[in-house]
């Protein structure tokens, strides 16, 4: 029998403790807002149907920004409390009326697919499960003073994380009568379900599906994603253009004052095209004509800067980062020198990156060849990028 299966994905709380200059659930880790991976893991999963995300009245840009393109219903405002978030989340789905229902914390980006498919079976199953992990730490009780007071046997004690999952009408109503009798205490759905007196099991977690809550835990959720792209590329570009009639050129994003122009279909910003030709040829996707064909009249004089943007989404698409972009122009003017600070801050600004990661440098061919007779001007770039490996 087929069976509905729907997600609520808790995103209201204000994550404080996090830092930062937003809710925590909208801050990177790695190329992506946290709410985005969470979000991707239920939307994308083959069982589930529908995903009603929950979120506070005041971060509606941020969500709208953050998970452009996934697949979800329109969200939900929470209340005060996690609580009463969920179930505005599960009223919501209420005319949907789905079999199962899972509630995901949006500040848990690493849950599995493996995870969730367990999570459905455990439900269908039981109506009521919870993902849990063995305590391996020794527990102690304390007084007031931190004086040791006993030590409890940790071999029933277990670490519950989310999705957790339910027959979907228990767990509503459940969570009605929890707000007719005014309680609104509980930190989780498997403790208010319990209230209830619904039988709640459990099934196996992952040590990686971590809450985020502390701004250490963003520090090692950083390096935990960086650690995995350990697919090291590097690629190399070139590109040259021959001067013409003008009054300035546009080099790696900026219009630079000169004795003439440059002729192109499109800008014609030598140091940008090298670039994306790095870029793309470290991921192996071809070059910048075959993306941006000069035989296509929609490019002509277009602003090389999408170009650029063009070749960093494909390499956010890939789950990767740009560690180094490096460029090197051969001309004997305009001066490169005066504008090289402002040319990296552009490129890293086009590029999303810190601009450290950017180098400009500048040579000329000391008078020989088309390049010291001033007829045109070159670029060579190199592109250092980490992926994940894949076979």
């Amino acid at each position: 029998m087929t069976r509905s299966v729907a997600a609520v994905l808790v995103a209201a709380g204000r994550g404080l403790r996090a830092g930062g200059d937003r809710p925590k659930q909208y801050r990177l880790v790695g190329n992506s807002p946290i709410v985005r991976r969470s979000l991707a893991v239920l939307a994308g999963h083959t069982e589930v149907s529908m995903v009603q995300p929950v979120i506070h009245r005041d971060d509606e840009e941020y969500y709208a920004a953050a998970v452009d393109g996934i697949n979800a219903l329109p969200p939900v405002f929470g209340g005060a409390t996690r609580q009463a978030s969920v179930r505005a989340g599960l009223e919501a789905l209420e005319l949907r009326d789905p079999d199962l229902v899972l509630v995901h914390d949006a500040a848990r980006p690493f849950a599995s697919p493996a995870l969730v498919t367990r999570a459905i079976t455990a439900a269908a199953q039981s109506g009521a499960a919870v993902p849990v992990l063995p305590v391996v730490d020794t527990i102690k009780t304390v007084d007031e003073s931190g004086a040791v007071t006993g030590t409890i046997d940790r071999g029933r004690l277990r670490i519950v994380q989310t999705p957790q999952s339910f027959a979907f009408v228990p767990l509503l109503n459940a969570h009605q009568q929890a707000h007719a009798a005014n309680r609104e205490d509980f930190t989780d759905d498997a403790a208010l379900a319990e209230w209830a007196g619904l039988p709640v099991t459990t099934f196996e977690g992952e040590v990686g599906n971590v809450k985020l809550t502390t701004t250490d835990d963003f520090v090692r959720a950083q390096a935990q994603q960086i650690a995995g792209l350990i697919d090291v590329r590097t690629g190399f570009g070139f590109d040259v253009h021959q001067f013409g009639e003008g009054s300035h050129v546009i080099l790696g994003g900026l219009q630079i004052a000169h004795t003439h122009g440059v002729t192109g279909h499109s800008d014609a910003d030598v140091v940008l095209h090298a670039l994306v030709d790095a870029i793309l040829g470290a991921l192996a996707e071809g070059d910048i004509g075959v993306h941006f064909p000069p035989s296509d009249p929609q490019w002509r004089a277009a602003n090389s800067d999408r170009f650029l943007r063009f070749a960093v989404d494909r390499v956010r698409v890939r789950g990767g980062r740009i560690a180094h972009l490096d460029v090197t122009i051969v001309c004997e003017a305009p001066r490169i020198g005066p504008h090289r600070d402002a040319m990296r801050a552009r490129i890293a600004e086009i590029a999303n990156i810190n601009v450290e990661r950017v180098a400009v440098k500048a040579t000329t061919s000391e008078t020989l060849g088309f390049t010291g007779r001033r007829e045109g001007i070159v670029a060579f770039a190199n592109a250092t990028l980490r992926l994940p490996w894949t076979d």
